[in-house]
């Protein structure tokens, strides 16, 4: 039992002092490289080191609590991979997005009613757009002011964005920009109430999503409430853990619980189709062909 206590020392000590360092390290922040033409696919730099940070906090914790070495890796590696996706929504800059894009449909709409051109709309719908798109839509503005084609501008604006529902939109204006045909004012109110039933039906299965990770996660804290005030008050009933026999029973016992939160992960996960539209390379290079 010595050599196992001073395996758990030399652990602990190294968790605490990793953990210490990467909580540093996420307060500080990391410069984060973002390809240009993409959206937000994935964590940040500073998100990835915040999840380990906690994750190797709640291992100390546990290993302290418990004296169980696979607990403490349990733990670990439960709060980094399944933590985020049982605390928030994942959906919530997608549905913010394509409200953006329902609206700005709208200020499009309104703003050729009034015998404007669409190469003078889109600048002065810049003023009105929603957070989630101001910024693509400002650099779609900034290529217009340097006189770039309007089409080849679409196509970059919609790698910008990098999502189905703007491909939709995008693909109408620049059909519109290069046959200047009639009826882009009905196409964009058209477009712009197809947004909004989209928007609504991911709202309502989004709340519905809410509603099971809250009860996810009250059945999550009870467990490991109870789990963690029986193993340090009452140790005795819970000591066949310590044998090592008891410790690959608790890896079986850890593995269920991953694959039942890996089970709630992809039925909370919503599937968005592909994209339609090419990209401005592609477009770029079908042109030259």
């Amino acid at each position: 039992m010595i050599g196992l206590d001073l395996l758990s020392g030399l652990l602990t000590g190294a968790m605490f002092g990793g953990g210490v360092i990467l909580l540093v390290a996420a307060i500080r922040g990391t410069p984060v490289k973002v390809k240009a033409g993409k959206g937000s696919a994935g964590p940040t730099g500073n998100e990835r080191l915040m999840k380990l940070g906690l994750a190797v906090v709640t291992a100390l914790f546990t290993l302290i609590a418990t004296k169980w070495l696979v607990a403490c890796i349990g733990a670990g590696v439960l709060v980094y991979f399944f933590g985020p996706s049982l605390a928030r929504s994942t959906t919530g800059g997608e549905i913010d997005r394509v409200e953006a894009l329902a609206s700005w449909c709208e200020s499009l709409r309104d703003t050729i009613a009034g015998a404007v051109g669409l190469e003078q709309a889109i600048p002065a719908s810049l003023t009105a757009a929603g957070p989630a798109i101001s910024r693509p839509l400002g650099l779609l503005v900034d290529r217009l002011r340097t006189r770039q084609p309007l089409p080849g501008a679409l196509h970059r604006f919609a790698d910008d964005l990098n999502d189905p529902s703007a491909d939709l939109v995008i693909a109408a204006l620049i059909l519109n920009s290069r046959l200047r045909g009639p009826g882009l004012r009905d196409l964009l109110g058209a477009l712009s109430k197809s947004a909004r039933a989209e928007l609504d039906m991911r709202r309502r299965v989004d709340a519905a999503r809410r509603s099971t990770r809250r009860s996810v996660r009250i059945v999550v804290a009870v467990s490991l409430a109870v789990s963690l005030g029986m193993t340090v008050f009452n140790h005795d009933f819970v000591s066949v853990y310590d044998t090592v026999f008891g410790q690959g029973v608790l890896a079986i016992v850890i593995v269920i619980y991953a694959s039942g939160f890996l089970w709630l992960c992809r039925l909370a996960k919503f599937t968005v189709t592909g994209r339609f539209l090419m990209t401005a390379g592609e477009a770029d290079q079908a042109g030259a062909a």
